[in-house]
């Protein structure tokens, strides 16, 4: 297969994070799902209001709706209905009459400002205004905050809690979206036990495998766990076989550097092809990605703070991409910093912060 990880050299973060992302494939499939099953799916349509927002004109205030030409004759108008919500006022006021009126009600036809009660005081059915008002005061207007048509969410975005309220009172039912990725979790190593059991000497904890599935949880992607695979050739490749054959994407920890039992990066050159291999950064030099017959796979370092680290910088960018989601919007700040960092040039360094 391809010796691309023979060629001297380190390959530049910048460059090898274009170099994956040009050959990665959005999924296409998509499905159809109840807006309350839809949450953090990646939308496959643009969705537009089906009506205004607020689909009438309506009170901003608990108080009394009135034509604004009233007040100019008189301070005091006689109060002849009510509006409330749902239960707007259905008949007839002249000038010099008021509606009580409700937050959210619909505004009478014939009334065209409100004002809040706290201004006002009342005699029987009469009330008297305190305060000079502008016309369409405490009004909101038919389709203020969203007009009919209007484009509220488009395709490739991950729908939110705050989505899907939304969606519900457009009265959208249910929505197109991506089908979930599937992603393989597989980390290899003859030291690795599952928390719970009992560490003989040179053993340790596995961990990648769970702060990974975590991670991929909050992506809302569908995770096959393959758990801990011994360093043995024929055991990893089985292993990367049927990962393949389930997966969009395989994503490994461990057997990607240069020792006698990484076996990883040998069975990956094996099934598929290796784009890249160790890449000028730090943490996570060791980082392999390529592709098998059926998906891409992301060879992540052993080491837990460089898996993360190429986790977050690589993958992450990655899977996004094959989600059919939005690319992910990082936000850099210039800061001072407050102690010395030591830094090897023509490397990308990753440091811890705060």
């Amino acid at each position: 297969m391809s010796d691309c990880c023979a060629a001297p050299g380190l390959l530049p973060f910048e460059q090898a994070l274009a170099n994956m992302l040009s050959q990665i494939s959005p999924i296409t499939e998509t499905l159809t799902l109840p807006i309350e099953q839809a949450l953090h799916y990646v939308l496959a349509q643009d969705i537009a209001s089906p009506l205004n927002v607020p689909p009438h004109d309506n009170s901003a205030m608990d108080g009394y709706a009135f034509a604004i030409e009233s007040l100019l004759a008189s301070k005091t108008l006689t109060l002849v209905g009510r509006s409330m919500a749902g239960s707007p006022f259905q008949g007839k006021c002249q000038l010099g009459e008021c509606i009580r009126i409700m937050t959210g009600a619909k505004m009478p036809d014939c009334c065209d400002s409100v004002e809040m009660q706290e201004n006002t005081s009342t005699d029987g059915e009469k009330v008297t205004f305190s305060q000079d008002k502008s016309f369409g005061s405490h009004v909101r207007k038919t389709g203020e905050d969203i007009k009919i048509n209007q484009q509220v969410l488009s395709s490739s975005h991950k729908l939110t809690a705050v989505d899907i309220g939304v969606l519900a009172s457009l009265g959208v039912v249910d929505v197109i979206v991506y089908r979930k990725l599937k992603v393989a979790l597989i980390a290899t190593g003859d030291e690795l036990k599952l928390p719970g059991h009992t560490l003989r000497v040179g053993d340790i904890y596995e961990s990648n495998r769970f702060v990974l599935a975590a991670m991929l949880n909050t992506l809302n992607v569908d995770v096959i766990d393959f758990g801990i695979i011994a360093d043995d050739f024929y055991a990893i490749k089985a292993a990367f076989v049927s990962a393949d054959k389930q997966a969009d994407a395989v994503i490994s920890s461990g057997g990607v550097s240069v020792g006698d039992a990484d076996y990883t990066k040998t069975v990956l050159d094996d099934l598929g092809e290796i784009s890249f291999w160790k890449i000028a950064m730090k943490p996570g030099k060791p980082f392999a990605f390529g592709k098998l017959v059926n998906s891409v796979f992301f060879g992540l370092p052993g080491n837990p703070v460089s898996a993360l680290v190429t986790f977050h910088q690589l993958a992450l960018v990655a899977l996004t991409k094959m989600q059919n989601a939005q690319p992910l919007k990082r936000t850099h700040l210039m800061v001072k910093c407050t102690t010395a960092l030591r830094k090897s040039p023509g490397r990308m360094d990753f440091q811890r912060g705060v």
